[in-house]
């Protein structure tokens, strides 16, 4: 998780008094991760963050699941999804196990009537294209291409979107997504040889409480079922916070690539990891030296994973026909690798300035209807061509 940051007004020591100016008390909130057993934060709210005024008829929104069980390679063209006005009803899930559920969304319209809360999991925006602005209590985060947006779950959060054009890769994930152990130390420093440090994190800027009374309404999905639950004050109402838990800001451009004289395995594209998937970056890079290297990725059987890429710009030497947005998926169980010519193609090559995020779950994946839907069936058969 990220480093310890103090924002705002808050009191010398936790769990003791803490006035306002007329004598009565702030309201102390602990947010934590894995019950009160590792990361959290302390905020100060001018008002108790638990006075709820009313809630609404609760809507299913569990991902309807197309096809359970599979063993073939498959290919989704993802700006086939139409853009939706409202940002939640954009979330589209494709692809989903129990521990993450993989999403692209095209929203065309900021939250100015709702707040929401993932009450499941933690959550990764990717954004593809678009940028905002990401409010909560914590404070602004503000978001363009290639920014990842890491957000524990429990957070409650506004997004502005300063465009109409804006498409996320979306990545919820029932256990916490953390840096990967391989890159921290002990005592949680990112280490000398991490493709990214503190420097590279953007985290929330700190904005003055919002102290309103009324009716604001926070969407809570929880199980697959959207709560829209209504709270008397605003939520933002925080004058000060502090600890490790909090959302934040990685650039897929920050990310510095690991290279070597012969072609390095996708773990050195490892970016972040929960208990059973982890999240790559392929950035653009200088290609193996070795005088004799293939630059094209080998073939490879991920037997205990199955790997899901998203092509977000630039050319790829091992395949062919990318499209942007495209999503392939290559199940554990069978070996993939680059298409035909590519291998003889790459060799030579300095340089790669292709731009993805991957992602691969150690448990099988179940395909949606909407995942089927925008299916480029032929991809199967694309290692004959």
């Amino acid at each position: 998780m990220p480093y310890y940051i103090q924002r705002g007004n808050i009191p010398p020591k936790r769990h003791t008094q803490f006035k306002k100016t007329d004598g009565s008390l702030y309201s102390e909130q602990l947010f934590s991760t894995e019950g009160f057993s590792d990361d959290y934060s302390l905020l100060y709210h001018y008002h108790p963050p638990t006075q709820i005024i009313q809630t609404d008829t609760p809507i299913d929104v569990t991902p309807v699941i197309a096809e359970e069980k599979m063993l073939k390679h498959r290919c989704f063209e993802t700006f086939q999804v139409q853009p939706e006005s409202d940002f939640l009803t954009s979330r589209n899930p494709l692809l989903v196990n129990r521990d993450c559920s993989i999403t692209v969304a095209a929203p065309e319209k900021s939250m100015d009537n709702y707040f929401y809360k993932n009450a499941d999991a933690d959550e990764l925006l990717f954004i593809h294209e678009g940028n905002g602005i990401l409010h909560s209590q914590y404070g602004d985060l503000y978001f363009r291409y290639g920014d990842y947006i890491i957000i524990p779950r429990g957070t409650i959060y506004q997004i502005s979107f300063q465009s109409s054009n804006n498409r996320l890769f979306i990545v919820e994930s029932f256990s916490p997504i953390r840096f990967p152990k391989k890159y921290v130390s002990k005592n949680g420093q990112l280490l000398e040889h991490s493709p990214y440090t503190e420097r590279d994190l953007k985290v929330p800027e700190f904005k003055e409480p919002v102290d309103i009374t009324g009716d604001f309404l926070i969407q809570t999905k929880k199980q697959g079922i959207l709560y829209g639950i209504h709270y008397a004050h605003h939520p933002f109402d925080v004058v000060g916070w502090d600890g490790y838990c909090y959302p934040y800001i990685l650039s897929i451009h920050d990310f510095e690539p690991i290279t070597g004289r012969v072609h390095q395995p996708p773990p050195v594209h490892l970016t972040f990891e929960a208990n059973s998937f982890v999240v790559c970056s392929f950035v653009p890079r200088l290609y193996d030296y070795h005088p004799l290297a293939i630059p094209a990725p080998y073939n490879h059987s991920n037997i205990d994973s199955d790997e899901v890429l998203y092509y977000v710009d630039g050319d790829f030497m091992s395949r062919k026909n990318v499209t942007k947005g495209m999503i392939t998926l290559h199940p554990a169980g069978i070996p993939h690798g680059p298409h035909q010519g590519t291998v003889e193609k790459s060799i030579g090559k300095k340089e790669t300035h292709e731009l993805a995020v991957m992602v691969d779950t150690f448990h099988p994946l179940q395909l949606t209807q909407t995942a089927l839907n925008i299916e480029n069936k032929g991809y199967v058969m694309s290692w004959a061509e």
